[in-house]
This record gives C-alpha cells, structure tokens and sequence, in this order.
C-alpha cells in the first residue's frame, strides 16, 4: 500500500473487495439484498446492489412482491460495472421475464466473472418469488455466465422436475442443471429429511461430487441462509479463493451465523441469522 499526497490531501492507494448483488429488497432485513449486503460487509467486502423487486415481508411472511422493471434493474448494474468494476457478482431474485437477456448483455459487456446464482423461486412460506417465463429466460440467459448455481431441494424439483429426495439422485440433478451452461452446481441439502444437512457441489460431469456435511442447528432463526451462502461463496471468489474452497468457507460462516442466532427474539415468526457475530474490518487491497 503506497501512501499520496496531493494538495494538502493524504490519499491512500488501496481498494476493497467488491461485490454485486443483484436480487430482491426484504423489508423485514432478513434476507434478499439485506442479507447479501450484511454478509459481504462482515466478511470484509463491499457490497454493490442493483434492486430487482421491492417485497413487502417480515418474520411471519412475503405479503407482497412489486418487481423492478427490466431497464432499471439493468441501468443499476451498468452503473455499477462502469464504475466500480466487481470482482463478483451474486444474483438472487429476478422476477422480471424481460430482465434476464439484456442483463446477460451487461455481465458478458464487462467481462464479469465469479457469478454465483440462486434461482430463488417460492419464498418458506409458500410465496411465488419468480415466475415460471423469467426462469425461463434465467436458464437460458443467465445459466451460461455463472460459476456457480445453487439451488435448494425445492428449487431442484422446480427446474429439473423430479425430487432429489435422497444423496443419490442429487448427481442426477446436477448433471441436468449443467447441461444448461453453469461451470459448477450445488445442490443444497438443508430442507432434506435427515440427521445431517448435506451440500454436494458437482464442477464438471467427470469430476467427483465434493459434500459438505454439517448438523443440524435447531434454531427458529434461518431465514436468508441461502441469500447468506451464496453471497458469501460470491465474496470468498472475489477474495481469490477456489470454488471447492470458497463453498467450504462460506459453508463456515453460515452455519456460524446460524449459530449464533439461535437465542435471538426478533418478530413472531422465523427470525434471520446473526450475519455480524464477528464482523471483519474491510480487507485492502493494494492498488
């Protein structure tokens, strides 16, 4: 790190690590943007966001979702990629049908890497989230830029149409999603009915599936863990990490965050995760 002067002006010469998110707005804080925002700056980062719908929720529920426009949700992140240049990018909820094609536009217009995407589709409590036509359009716009997709039991039966009930069928599904461009899947376990919740990352058709294994945290607090891991696996790419390492990391942080909310009273419904238990200060980066 050099250190400037400039006019009377000390300046130094460092820059963090930067994330984009791009995903919905939760009211109630516990997940979408909010969660993406919380997790990349207790992790060190800089977190970016480009707002694809306003939802109107809180501990008990989605009530309402209101979805951003296409050509706004695309102006926010060709704002952000002119300017602050992300070294990874995290997309979440994207309601809109018309936003996936000219979004897939602006990553591949800026050469944006380390795109890490959630399908996200039904809310826990049942809410549609995205429609069946944006999905759609997801798959075939935005599934070929990511590094990495990671879907939750439910959102594996919505895409591939058949339940990964069980560790065995989880490859099978896998392999389906990456027929449609995505570098790596992982398949998120936590909803499974066993003693373990286990995670099962593929990277390519012939590689060996990597799982993750953790147990179980009987806690009324998880809402937002998959916003929580896949921003946290998008900071970890951005920070330089591997992918097998950058899962495990975040697979780390998550589930501490789960555990430290566990005694946390917040709303009368599902509470979120404890996202700052040991907050970083921001990593610099020499320039």
């Amino acid at each position: 790190m050099t250190e400037t002067k400039s006019k009377g002006i000390r300046r130094m010469d460092w820059t963090p690590i930067r994330v984009l998110s791009i995903a919905g707005s939760d009211s109630g804080g516990g997940a979408g943007l909010q969660a993406d925002i919380k997790t990349i700056s207790a992790l060190g980062g800089y977190a970016a966001t480009a707002v694809t719908a306003i939802t109107v929720q809180n501990t008990i529920g989605v009530q309402k979702v209101y979805p951003v426009d296409a050509q706004t949700i695309c102006e926010q992140v060709e704002a952000v990629c002119q300017d602050i240049k992300p070294q990874a990018v995290k997309i979440g909820m994207l309601p809109s049908p018309e936003a996936a094609e000219p979004l897939a536009s602006i990553l591949q217009k800026y050469k944006c890497t380390n795109i890490v995407l959630d399908p996200v589709m039904i809310s826990t409590s049942g809410h549609v989230l995205t429609e069946a036509s944006a999905m759609d359009n997801i798959i075939k716009y935005l599934f070929p830029l990511a590094s990495l997709i990671t879907p939750n039991l439910a959102e594996i039966k919505a895409l591939v149409g058949f339940d990964a009930n069980h560790i065995g069928k989880y490859r099978s599904a896998a392999m389906k999603i990456m027929e449609w461009g995505p570098k790596a899947v992982l398949i998120k376990g936590g909803h499974a009915s066993t003693s373990y919740a286990k995670d099962i990352l593929i990277t390519s058709p012939k590689s060996k599936p990597l799982c993750y294994s953790t147990g179980f945290v009987k806690s009324n607090n998880l809402h937002g863990t998959g916003c929580t891991l896949s921003a946290a696996i998008a900071f970890f790419l951005a920070s330089g990490l591997a992918i097998s390492q950058s899962v495990y990391k975040a697979k780390e942080y998550t589930y501490a965050a789960i555990q430290n909310a566990r005694r946390m009273k917040l709303g009368n419904g599902h509470g979120p995760v404890n996202h700052s238990f040991n907050p970083v200060a921001t990593i610099r980066i020499k320039k």
